[in-house]
């Protein structure tokens, strides 16, 4: 797992660690050494910790005008245990909303197991961002995980998509094309 790293090629474009408004805004990484664990594995040092022991993210793309962010996942998203969750919520993605961020696209590649506990967290999600005309998506969860996640109806408030070609993208054009997808399903 350590040779697993964010994904890179829009670092030109943003990089949360200067970007004021992000949670994540002045630190520093190491490229050598390796702190942090998913199943006592070392994960690369480039993943931003939240709160979890078992979740790791990267910011990798902000944009406040438009109102959307794109965050990259690694590990283990545990609710029954960890709450990740409530700990993604306060310390991400609330300081986010309050900079203006209203659609969250949430890259879940690497997200190895999934662990329910209660809806409330997903639901006031939902409910903040839909009064805002927002949205969250997660792209790609492996199907197994999916399935935990569509079984304890996380579904109701979370749109799951497989777009596997998302690198190939630019920021502005895979935000682009998911809002199409969720105004055309809303229109439904």
């Amino acid at each position: 797992m350590h040779d697993i790293e964010p994904f890179y090629n829009w670092r030109h474009l943003y990089t949360a660690e200067e970007d004021e408004l992000s949670p994540f805004f002045g630190r520093e990484y190491s490229e050598f050494e390796f702190t942090q664990t998913v199943y006592n594995y070392f994960i690369h040092p480039q993943w931003d910790e939240f709160g979890s022991r078992t979740l790791y993210m990267k910011i990798l793309y902000a944009d406040y005008s438009m109102g959307f962010v794109i965050i990259e996942l690694i590990g283990e998203w545990n609710d029954a245990i960890e709450n990740d969750i409530m700990m993604m919520r306060r310390e991400v993605t609330d300081l986010l909303f309050d900079a203006g961020i209203r659609k969250f696209i949430l890259i879940a590649d690497n997200v190895l197991n999934f662990h329910s506990s209660d809806d409330a967290y997903y639901e006031e999600w939902y409910e903040q961002v839909r009064d805002e005309n927002g949205w969250i998506v997660i792209l790609n969860m492996p199907e197994h995980t999916q399935q935990d996640f569509r079984k304890a109806h996380l579904t109701n408030y979370v749109e799951l998509l497989d777009y596997p070609n998302w690198r190939t993208l630019q920021p502005q054009h895979l935000y682009q094309a998911i809002d199409n997808f969720m105004l055309r399903r809303v229109g439904d």
